[in-house]
């Protein structure tokens, strides 16, 4: 499909403000054709052939973004909502998370999938990145909704299911990379350094370089892990990656709250991505991670939500706000992270983090993943800095639509590729059987 976006506001490369007056976005084949200056309106159909466009969509009013990327979560998890909240992240797994998925089928992590990508793509999330298990059914999800996915088959030892977890890894990874129109890109996953041993890290690592994918994986997330793993092995968690094969591959490394100086020379050496997941380390009493650090060593780091039980919403301008503020409060420094900074990680940043190609700016050649935001209410008023309006005061409401791949799927407050009703119909009656309700 064509579809020219007329007389819309655009930042350039969603983090400069050179570009504030209004422009013409041209979307051909699921990518970017042009942006170019938008033309008064008795010179516009000469120019730009109007009638040759599938749909010509009118951007006044509206600012124009890439799609954020929503790089660590767990779509399956959103079934849990509210159930264990208000637990440290041990107690909460070990307690709550591990043996209420036991009960979890194929069906459900399908409608989870569902609800949670139908809540992000609401709020203007068109790449996500998960990790679970029952990846097919997140898979398959993903491919029916129309957004943008790097998945992951989580693999740990405990209970013993280390290898047969790779296995159905392995076998995901082969079967699902490059789906979907290349909208489904796959990762291997360790689930962490405390739920692996070092021989099930060697295989992922071994098979993650066979493949030609990388590795997903928590890291450092609590203190109370550093001490375990140190304990046990002598190293810190990302030590422990290091000396078992994980760094020798391309990593998505998420949380990192308790990295130590040697770690981030380390993770630096290492062009170790991260995701920093502000809401779920706050809510889950686990810390606050060194991003001021981490950025200061040229390290790439995107943003993520973790999952929708540890957080509780899938709400990516939240994550941007509170990665401004906390590390503010937290240094006593108003100038870190500025909005410019947040912004960059929500979007251009969080797809370097997921290692994916084209994705998270507006540009001609990139992926048509954009977002129109409506910027006439109040709280937008006056117009003067667009970046902070964005990451200060804009939210998820304000998104007016969505498109991923040069395909809408959220246009003017209706999901136009999944049905609401009908996974919100599915999802209480899961959550009755699980006596949730």
């Amino acid at each position: 499909m064509r579809i020219l976006i007329s007389n819309v506001t655009y930042l350039e490369s969603a983090v400069s403000q050179d570009s504030l007056n209004p422009v013409d976005i041209g979307i051909e084949d699921g990518k970017i054709s042009f942006i170019q200056e938008h033309l008064p309106s008795r010179d516009q159909k000469t120019h730009l052939k109007e009638a040759a466009w599938d749909r010509v969509i009118e951007g006044r009013g509206r600012l124009a973004l890439p799609g954020l990327v929503n790089a660590h979560t767990h779509l399956g998890m959103t079934l849990l909502r509210g159930y264990g909240d208000d637990l440290p992240l041990m107690v909460w797994l070990q307690e709550k998370m591990w043996p209420i998925e036991d009960q979890l089928t194929e069906k459900d992590v399908y409608w989870s999938s569902l609800l949670a990508i139908g809540e992000m793509l609401r709020g203007g999330i068109t790449t996500c990145a998960d990790m679970y298990f029952h990846m097919g059914a997140t898979a398959k999800a993903v491919a029916e909704a129309g957004i943008r996915a790097s998945l992951t088959r989580g693999v740990q030892d405990v209970g013993g299911s280390g290898l047969r977890g790779l296995e159905e890894a392995i076998g995901f990874c082969q079967k699902w990379q490059g789906a979907a129109n290349g909208r489904i890109t796959t990762m291997l996953g360790a689930h962490a350094p405390y739920t692996c041993t070092p021989g099930l890290l060697r295989k992922v690592a071994d098979w993650a370089n066979r493949l030609g994918v990388p590795i997903h994986t928590h890291v450092a997330e609590t203190s109370t892990e550093v001490h375990q793993i140190k304990e046990q092995y002598g190293v810190t968690p990302l030590g422990m990656l290091a000396g078992n094969g994980v760094l020798d591959v391309p990593v998505t490394a998420v949380h990192c709250v308790h990295l130590e100086e040697d770690d981030l020379e380390l993770a630096t050496q290492r062009g170790v991505r991260v995701v920093h997941c502000p809401g779920s380390n706050m809510k889950l009493g686990s810390g606050i991670a060194p991003l001021p650090e981490m950025l200061a060593t040229g390290l790439i780091v995107g943003l993520g939500t973790d999952s929708a039980a540890s957080n509780n919403k899938l709400d990516l301008w939240e994550e941007m706000r509170l990665a401004s503020l906390i590390h503010k409060a937290n240094m006593q420094d108003a100038t870190v992270i500025p909005a410019v900074t947040a912004l960059k990680m929500a979007t251009c940043h969080g797809a370097a983090a997921l290692h994916l190609d084209k994705v998270g700016k507006l540009a001609p050649g990139w992926v048509a993943d954009l977002v129109l935001v409506n910027t006439e209410g109040l709280h937008w008023q006056p117009p003067s800095n667009p970046q902070a309006s964005i990451v200060y005061a804009g939210g998820r409401n304000d998104v007016s639509l969505v498109m991923v791949d040069g395909c809408i799927v959220y246009d003017q407050g209706e999901l136009l590729t999944i049905d609401e009703d009908e996974v919100i119909y599915h999802v209480k009656k899961i959550a009755h059987r699980l006596g949730l309700l």
